[in-house]
């Protein structure tokens, strides 16, 4: 599994390419080679990268669900909405096809923030939005994701 760390702020041109910052390249170099997949976020308006390895771990979960019961083909068919794969090329940029810019609502200026083992690609205003702290309370939300107490320290 893949640990990454940070967030960079960056822009991204006419054609949606963006230059994958140095220490996030860093970062991914012993896997670029793999590719990469990104997708449509289950969770507010951004998108996601995932490593292949990573995007493998997931694939394999989904393949365990019961294809015989619509939801789980209702969630297979709309997880992969979007899905495709990428690769950063040799000067170090990463082309988000321009659905996917269309999805995210991305301008010009954006967020990429880790997420442990992928990253999220924000537009920068609705990165924001997204994290603006002001209705939740990070130690109570803390307690209530983390505060168990049978050993694991997760809910």
């Amino acid at each position: 599994m893949i640990n990454l760390i940070g967030t960079y702020e960056c822009k991204v041109d006419a054609k949606g390419r963006m230059l994958v910052p140095a220490g996030l390249k860093k970062q991914l170099s012993p896997i670029l080679e793999q590719g990469f997949v990104i997708k449509e976020g289950l969770f507010g308006s951004c998108l996601e990268l995932h490593p292949m390895s990573e995007w493998d771990s997931v694939t394999q979960k989904l393949n365990k669900l019961n294809r015989f019961k619509k939801k789980n083909v209702d969630f297979i068919r709309r997880f992969n909405k979007g899905v495709r794969m990428v690769d950063i090329d040799a000067a170090g940029r990463l082309l988000i096809p321009k659905d996917l810019v269309v999805f995210a609502g991305i301008k010009k200026e954006i967020v990429l923030s880790s997420a442990i083992n992928i990253i999220e690609i924000w537009d920068k205003d609705q990165y924001n939005a997204a994290t603006d702290d002001t209705d939740i309370d990070i130690g109570d939300l803390a307690e209530d994701v983390m505060g168990n107490d049978d050993g694991d320290g997760i809910s």
